[in-house]
């Protein structure tokens, strides 16, 4: 059993900046995937960032220059720097990870989600 935590979502005023984390935990050999993905009232989910285990990154172009996707491997969590937030950035975040469990096999694992509110 693994568990994903997410914290650090809020309301914040257009131009202000978040910092979202998100924890595993639970039964884990190794976490080769991490990722942010976002979902707005009435639009599908979509991707924000990506990390693999080599520290490699991708940004969709909406966030790019705005948005630092980063991991701490030890403490095998993920996060989110979100500067110049934009009202368009208001969505539900979630975190997604690819985790090979201690019995063997990978697995995707999704958190919860932390809700994000830019007022203009």
């Amino acid at each position: 059993q693994v568990q994903l935590v997410e914290s650090g979502g809020g309301l914040v005023q257009a131009g202000g900046s978040l910092r979202l984390s998100c924890s595993a935990s639970g039964s884990i050999f190794s976490i080769n995937y991490m990722g942010w993905f976002r979902q707005a009232p009435g639009k599908q989910r979509e991707l924000v960032a990506t990390i693999t285990s080599d520290g490699s990154t991708n940004y969709a172009d909406f966030v790019k220059g705005r948005f630092t996707i980063s991991r701490d491997n030890a403490k095998n969590t993920v996060y989110l720097q979100m500067n110049s937030l934009k009202s368009e950035d208001t969505a539900v975040y979630y975190c997604k990870m690819h985790i090979s469990g201690l019995a063997g096999g990978l697995r995707l694992y999704w958190g919860q989600g932390t809700q994000v509110t830019v007022s203009s």
